[in-house]
C-alpha cells in the first residue's frame, strides 16, 4: 500500500468516527438528559477527530513553493 491509500483508509475512519460522536451528542441532547458531562467530553473527543482530520488532509497537500 501506498502512503497516499494509507492516510486515505485513516481519514476514512476517523470521518466514520466523528459521525458516530456527533451522532451520541445529538441522542443525548435529544433525550433532554443532565448529563451534560459526558456531553461535554464527547465534543471533545469529536473536536480532536476533526482536528487530526484536518492534519491528516494538510499532509496530502503537495508543498507547493509560491
Amino acid at each position: 500500500m501506498t502512503r497516499t491509500s494509507d492516510i486515505n483508509g485513516k481519514l476514512d475512519d476517523l470521518r466514520m468516527r466523528h459521525r458516530i460522536l456527533d451522532d451520541q451528542i445529538a441522542a443525548l441532547e435529544a433525550k433532554y438528559t443532565n448529563n451534560q458531562l459526558k456531553i461535554q467530553r464527547l465534543k471533545r473527543k469529536k473536536l480532536a477527530l476533526k482536528d487530526e482530520i484536518s492534519r491528516l488532509q494538510t499532509s496530502l497537500l503537495p508543498d507547493i513553493i509560491a
